[in-house]
């Protein structure tokens, strides 16, 4: 059996959609009590302008799964006070014997110009596979943007739609969705380019997630530079609840394990 080189398959894509579903990426161990010494390191990275005071906050737990097989888990956390927040993500995943690990700190704001959730500025930690220091600064509108990555600064521009981190666009997606929307375009802003997408809402459906059994679920279809399914659940305040990457030989998929929130229902 001939053993293709790994350039010969999707796994850098999948991998990179894998950090991009995280919405996280998709473990927030520095928010928590029984955080590990390596996370803590970690974190301490990411950590700058934390706000001293949060109105309330929403962590959400996910495992990963790659054609059937889990292979991470991703852990999120929105720190909300007023109209802005802080939004930490993780994950941890292990590919075909490839680990990587995936740390993100987003600042977000709501424009009263536009209405609209914008991203302030982020930094993106990625060790193992595709390591790399990514700090992203972004322009008051959104519309452009200054990327470092390990030193070298490249500056971006989207012609009308804002340019956001994975996190900031999972947040705007579920404020289009409570708006009744039925079609949209997001662009996210990459390590090496801009990435539009549009997006399509599908009928509810019905789906059974664990632990609490089965729930009406809204489908929304993403076409661009990936193919990915997202499922919002409207009985748990439109919160992300699995969303699937569609690949041609390999199927990602992430799906919520554990959740809680002490912010109101349908409100940030």
């Amino acid at each position: 059996m001939m053993i293709l080189p790994i350039d010969f398959f999707p796994l850098k894509r999948l991998l990179a959609i894998v950090l991009m579903l995280s919405f996280s990426q998709q473990v927030i161990a520095a928010l928590e009590e029984n955080q590990s010494v390596e996370s803590q390191s970690i974190e301490n990275q990411l950590v700058e302008h934390q706000p001293t005071k949060k109105q309330c906050t929403r962590h959400a737990n996910y495992d990963i799964y790659l054609s059937g097989i889990h292979t991470g888990t991703m852990k999120r956390a929105e720190n909300w006070q007023g109209k802005s927040a802080v939004v930490t993500s993780t994950s941890k995943a292990s590919i075909l014997g490839i680990g990587t690990q995936y740390d993100q700190r987003a600042e977000l704001s709501w424009s009263d110009t536009t209405e609209e959730w914008i991203t302030e500025r982020f930094h993106q930690l990625v060790t193992g596979f595709r390591a790399r220091d990514m700090k992203v600064s972004l322009s008051k509108d959104g519309l452009e943007s200054e990327v470092d990555i390990d030193g070298d600064i490249d500056r971006y521009k989207s012609a009308h739609i804002p340019l956001r981190d994975v996190d900031t666009l999972a947040i705007q997606m579920r404020q289009l969705l409570m708006q009744g929307r039925s079609q949209f375009a997001l662009v996210r802003q990459a390590s090496d380019d801009i990435e539009p997408y549009q997006l399509y809402v599908k009928p509810t459906i019905k789906a059974t997630i664990e632990p609490w059994g089965e729930m009406k679920l809204i489908p929304v279809e993403q076409s661009g530079a990936e193919e990915v399914t997202y499922y919002f659940a409207p009985d748990m305040d439109y919160q992300l609840v699995r969303a699937r990457y569609h690949g041609f030989i390999l199927q990602g998929v992430i799906e919520l394990n554990e959740y809680n929130s002490t912010c109101e229902r349908l409100t940030q």
